[in-house]
């Protein structure tokens, strides 16, 4: 929005808003630093999270925090997915209610139960991903799903964790499976963010999300290979951190950057933070072979190359591919359990979110379908020529 418009908007007044910025640790012992971090924020800390993030950053934190000031009161698992049903029963919790602070440990899902847990109730929190497959520790954003597991809203919330502490060991040691597709879902920020900024009145924070964004795309066509070894191998390397990096922190500003902002004049608002690739998860996830079998990132990684044939960025597409079959993230339909026939469902479906209101130009279902059907076919022509 421009310095014009915000005075015209407010009364004549320039408008105020707040951006808090994520700040970090990462590195084998970067759990050393929790004392001196947290240290104007009590003396007590709760940990939620996940069942086996916690059992796996457990001794990690009790060796850390050994000798300090800081005492972990206990250790709870967050519910086992992001709805407002597992918040409010931890929000109930005396020793949730009793803690100084809050430590969310573990992947997406648990992170994002924390984060809007702790701005409800306005506590400290402080993240610790012992996943790189997505930048929710870092983000003032939060997916939150139906009691049935079905996704119902986005949170947006005032701030990120205070800190978020990366420990590249226990990254390392994660599924490879889940590090690949983060891998996938990182591939997206870049394309989209550019994309869905085409044409816009760029200011100050959305602008530097999109200047932002172009530094996503690089390190994972550099690291993520070798990475995916190291992480197979339970290796913790200069490719585990870069790769860790580019997930949870370059992403995770670029979110926070380019998410909607809530404009006086409508025709302000913005909403950068992913397009039509994220567009092909949403419509995939109505198939369930396709939802159960395959991960969110695998499937953002094909809506990727459905985007740049949407458009027309052909070159691009063909690195992406080389990419994509480097490390088998998906190159066609097939791949993530779809058929031709389930193109049409997958393009409405596109139609009905937000990001669709912020593609450039003007978006049709009939544009995206044909986009999508001439992705597969570019995509079997292409592994046809590996065979």
């Amino acid at each position: 929005m421009t310095v014009e418009n915000a005075v015209k908007n407010n009364g004549g007044k320039n408008m105020s808003y707040n951006e808090f910025l994520p700040s970090y640790s990462i590195g084998d012992d970067c759990y050393k630093e929790i004392p001196y971090v947290t240290r104007r924020y009590g003396k007590t800390a709760v940990v939620i999270g996940g069942k086996t993030a916690m059992e796996k950053a457990k001794p990690e934190l009790l060796a850390a925090l050994k000798g300090s000031d800081l005492e972990i009161t206990d250790f709870i698992w967050y519910g086992g997915d992001s709805n407002y049903e597992n918040i409010e029963m931890l929000k109930a919790m005396p020793e949730v209610q009793n803690a100084d602070m809050v430590f969310g440990v573990g992947g997406g899902r648990a992170v994002d139960t924390v984060k809007t847990l702790c701005d409800r109730i306005d506590k400290p929190f402080f993240t610790f991903p012992t996943l790189a497959s997505n930048c929710a520790s870092c983000t003032a954003i939060s997916v939150i799903y139906n009691a049935d597991g079905t996704f119902k809203e986005y949170a947006y919330l005032k701030a990120p964790a205070l800190h978020t502490f990366i420990n590249t060991k226990i990254i390392a040691e994660s599924p490879e499976k889940l590090f690949w597709a983060g891998i996938g879902d990182a591939l997206s920020k870049e394309y989209e963010v550019v994309f869905a900024c085409r044409d816009k009145d760029m200011t100050h924070t959305p602008l530097l999300g999109r200047v932002l964004a172009e530094a996503c795309t690089k390190p994972l066509v550099s690291y993520g290979k070798k990475a995916l070894e190291d992480c197979r191998n339970n290796v913790s390397s200069k490719n585990i951190e870069q790769i860790a990096l580019d997930i949870i922190i370059t992403t995770g500003l670029v979110s926070n950057f380019t998410v909607h902002q809530n404009n006086p004049d409508p025709k302000d608002d913005y909403y950068y933070n992913s397009s039509l690739a994220h567009c092909v998860y949403y419509g995939a996830s109505l198939f369930p072979k396709c939802e159960h079998d395959h991960l969110h990132g695998e499937i953002v990684s094909f809506g990727v190359l459905c985007l740049l044939t949407y458009d027309e960025q052909f070159e691009e597409r063909q690195r992406i591919f080389e990419f994509n079959h480097s490390i088998g993230l998906p190159c066609t339909l097939g791949e993530i359990a779809l058929t031709e026939e389930d193109v049409p469902a997958i393009a409405h479906k596109a139609a009905s979110v937000v990001e669709w209101t912020y593609v450039p130009g003007e978006p049709t279902e009939e544009k995206f379908i044909k986009a999508i059907l001439d992705t597969d076919k570019a995509g079997k022509e292409f592994l046809a020529k590996r065979i």
